[in-house]
């Protein structure tokens, strides 16, 4: 069972893939489900998958810290395509998560010839890296410290 059409053309990295290549592709695709509150990947655990978001909510953490959240269409796994690394994230499910997933040897090679995936995928990278720099930048709050927002509005 591969992953249905209209899921893959939602998400950005194949909505200038062809038709019929994107139909070959998403019979790549295997179906993987997590229960709420599950891990789906670890931090230093090999990276040999992406996902996409069938259905369900996911969070993402790296160092602890919530970076962002993944709904229906979203990907994951992505920078183990790249290098073959191991997991620079936490992927933990907030609600029941259905997924499809392919292997980094079925999706390295269709990336490799088709220019416009490998392109929106170092879009996509070039993102994600700015946040994390300007992640970085950012002032530490000090630990129980009330958030910036809270602070400035409180009366006094």
């Amino acid at each position: 069972m591969g992953a249905p059409l209209d899921l893959l053309r939602r998400v950005d990295l194949f909505k200038q893939v062809e038709q019929p290549d994107l139909e070959a592709l998403a019979g790549r695709f295997q179906p993987r489900t997590f229960g709420a509150g599950s891990p789906v990947a670890s931090v230093g655990s090999g990276g040999l998958g992406f996902y996409v978001i069938a259905h369900g909510d996911a969070a993402v953490y790296v160092h602890g810290e919530l970076r962002r959240r993944l709904h229906r269409a979203d990907v994951f796994g992505e920078i183990a395509l790249i290098d073959g690394g191991r997991r620079s994230a936490e992927v933990l499910a907030e609600t029941d998560l259905e997924c499809f997933a392919i292997s980094i040897k079925e999706l390295r090679p269709f990336v490799k010839t088709h220019a416009e995936v490998a392109w929106a995928l170092l879009e996509d990278l070039a993102r994600k890296l700015r946040e994390a720099d300007a992640a970085a930048k950012a002032p530490a709050r000090p630990a129980g410290a009330a958030p910036a927002w809270r602070t400035r509005w409180r009366r006094r």
